[in-house]
């Protein structure tokens, strides 16, 4: 068996390109193979800044011997049919085999071919891989007529260590490539992946992105540790930075103190942004006068002359970044708010002054809140969208919110009202931290529910993959801040209020808007509790009451039923209330009418007693329900197992007598009535 090494050398391949590029490099190859019924025992890609790579263990040098059969016309049928077939296998008729199908007697080909060489195959694979490799960007270069991400400046394409002829553009595939691009550009030969491997390390560079991000996490959390600081938690540069560098050497700078008066925020992504550093934390959580920068250069000084560089670049980015904070302080919110009139929120749902009108009119409407806690977040509600128009979040729209808060604070409101500013936004994502302060949580949902009242009213809707406008986020954002927060609220009542204030520019009405948002949450709700093991038929079917529309309360159902479908009494009522509805539903359709009302005439113990537990949980129920006390519903329902169970043991539904045979038939509906109060159990799989 043998191996395959591809690699293929260019400029520089964005980091953010590099990932899906290595999976997409495995699977255009081994598919490829595999259509051409070439199997392999492993393979494995890897990308650097500068090239992708690919190794295919376990390859046989050429493909298997494959027979293939083809029936063709039957025999003594017209020569212009026989002519076509003999012409589409390459045989002569002496060559077919006759075959009686029982269906008459007709030709079949059976058709030899020889296994391909798989380096030819290889040949035609990587080449068609790499001409219809599906880069987000890519470009022509020289005159070259085939397009990359980058220009490409060497390929190696090497089976069993002979190389496979592959051609890109103007570039032919050999054993040759060049390690890193100061360090070692020289180029050297390779014969297998070992070999390689061991070459690329001496000629400074990681393969192993893996790797990569581990020296860079290792190498910067050492030098934090040195100084008494810690790494500040980074994920997403730790992935970029691993994309940036092929021998990554984390270096420690420093911050000057004229600048550590501006928000820790600020500087933390500044560095980011435009610089690509990690902040570093002192031992209390805040910000440090030090940064770590990863470079991708060993140098005799020990990298002083690249830390005095990162430095000077450093302080002209925080120099304008200071300027911001100074000059945005010198005016208050409320004197940005006639800018917010120049700024278009969406074309067919106004300006943001008008979403800041809509925001304040919803938190007004808001019950949950005391009048102090009101007043505070219709102050915030105000000013929350002011700082877009700031020079700082213009610069860094990221911080939008976060300077609204600091901004606030400076002018000297209170810091509910600039904690609120600061948290309307949230929650951004599933490990974002949710407001808890009543006057943030206001203004969060009314930011929200606007943007989806506003959104669904005009039918720009999500669809499948598609969500530009993030509603699906929207949405589990409301369901958050409502359910960790307790609040019992009325989404329709929210909705409708929130359609209020489009006046005409919504072109779906009050209802329809809020009862596609219903199903809408309904889905969102069902993704939100999945991670914590919540069935998504339990949802549904508490869902499908129609008339649920307080989270805290339908939450409270579903647990309650979760815990009374897990008891032996509710699994096996589940099986008979499901045998029930069975039989009421065939018979309804036979019948052709309804069955309703209380049955009257019984004769039978066990149809009695089944409707006396009936009529006796009635009052039961309706207390516990009213008490918002979903257990105790569900327990008494829980009482009917037994005389319902002795029922179908005992009772014949379809009696002969027609009146008995309506109010056993009526007895049986009343059990999916009593059932269909908690929640509708048909929705219940399993």
């Amino acid at each position: 068996m043998a191996e395959y090494l591809l690699e293929i050398l260019s400029e520089e391949i964005p980091a953010r390109m590099q990932s899906r590029a290595a999976d997409d490099l495995h699977r255009m190859v081994t598919d490829g193979l595999g259509k051409n019924g070439i199997g392999f025992e492993a393979a494995r890609a890897y990308v650097t800044p500068r090239r992708l790579v690919l190794v295919i263990e376990g390859l046989p040098l050429a493909g298997p011997d494959v027979s293939e059969e083809k029936r063709g016309p039957r025999v003594g049928s017209p020569a212009q049919a026989m002519d076509g077939f003999l012409k589409s296998t390459g045989m002569t008729v002496e060559q077919l085999e006759q075959r009686d199908t029982g269906k008459g007697v007709f030709y079949f080909a059976v058709i030899n071919k020889k296994g391909r060489p798989t380096a030819e195959v290889l040949t035609e694979v990587v080449q068609a891989a790499m001409a219809d490799f599906p880069w987000p960007k890519s470009m022509r270069w020289g005159a070259n007529a085939v397009r990359w991400v980058r220009p490409v400046q060497s390929i190696i394409s090497l089976l069993d260590g002979q190389v496979v002829p592959v051609a890109f553009g103007p570039v032919a595939a050999g054993d040759l490539t060049a390690g890193h691009r100061f360090l070692a550009p020289e180029t050297f030969r390779v014969k297998d992946f070992a070999d390689y491997l061991n070459k690329l390390r001496h000629a400074k560079v990681m393969l192993d992105p893996v790797e990569r991000r581990h020296a860079i996490l290792s190498g910067a959390e050492a030098l934090a540790a040195a100084e008494g600081l810690t790494l500040k938690a980074d994920d997403g540069l730790l992935a970029e930075v691993s994309g940036l560098v092929e021998w990554p050497v984390p270096l420690i700078g420093s911050i000057d103190d004229a600048f550590m008066d501006v928000p820790a925020e600020v500087l933390i992504t500044s560095m980011r942004s435009h610089q690509k550093y990690f902040s570093l934390l002192k031992a209390d959580g805040s910000l440090a006068p030090r940064f770590i920068v990863v470079s991708n250069m060993e140098t005799s000084d020990g990298g002083k002359a690249v830390v005095a560089g990162n430095q000077r670049v450093l302080r002209a980015r925080l120099s304008d970044a200071k300027f911001f904070w100074d000059t945005d302080r010198k005016h208050s919110l409320q004197s940005r708010l006639g800018k917010l009139d120049e700024r278009l929120f969406y074309a067919k749902l106004g300006t943001l002054a008008d979403k800041v009108v809509r925001i304040q009119n919803l938190v007004g409407a808001m019950g949950f809140m005391s009048l102090e806690q009101r007043t505070n977040a219709l102050v915030a509600a105000t000013l929350c969208k002011a700082d877009l128009s700031s020079e700082m979040v213009g610069e860094f729209p990221e911080l939008q919110g976060i300077m609204g808060r600091y901004y606030a604070l400076n002018d000297g409101l209170n810091p509910e009202v600039a904690n609120a500013i600061a948290e309307h936004y949230s929650p951004l994502g599933p490990s974002d931290s949710c407001p808890t302060a009543l006057a943030s949580v206001a203004v969060s949902l009314a930011d929200k529910i606007d943007s989806l009242v506003g959104f669904f009213g005009i039918d720009e809707k999500p669809t499948g993959s598609k969500d530009p406008f993030a509603l699906r986020r929207a949405a589990l954002g409301v369901i958050r801040l409502i359910v960790e927060n307790g609040l019992r609220v009325s989404l329709r009542t929210l909705f409708t209020e929130a359609h209020k204030s489009f006046e005409s520019a919504l072109t779906a009405d009050a209802a329809s808007v809020a009862s596609d948002l219903m199903a809408f949450f309904a889905d969102r709700l069902t993704v939100a509790l999945k991670e914590k093991g919540v069935r998504h038929d339990l949802i549904n079917a508490v869902f499908a009451l129609g008339g649920e529309d307080d989270l805290v309360r339908l939450l409270a159902r579903v647990d309650a039923l979760a815990a009374f479908l897990a008891s032996d009494d509710g699994a096996n009522l589940l099986v008979a209330y499901r045998r029930a509805a069975n039989i009421v539903r065939i018979e309804e359709k036979k019948d052709g009418v309804t069955y309703t009302g209380t049955p009257e005439g019984l004769q039978l113990p066990e149809e009695k007693a089944l409707a006396e537990a009936l009529a006796g949980i009635g009052p039961q129920v309706d207390a516990a329900l009213k008490a918002e006390d979903f257990q105790a519903a569900m327990a008494a329902l829980a009482t009917l197992r037994r005389p319902l169970d002795a029922f179908f043991d005992k009772v014949t539904v379809n009696a002969d007598d027609p009146a008995l045979r309506v109010n056993r038939l009526k007895l049986l509906a009343a059990i999916g009535a009593a059932m269909g109060r908690l929640a509708d159990v048909s929705k219940v799989e399993g």
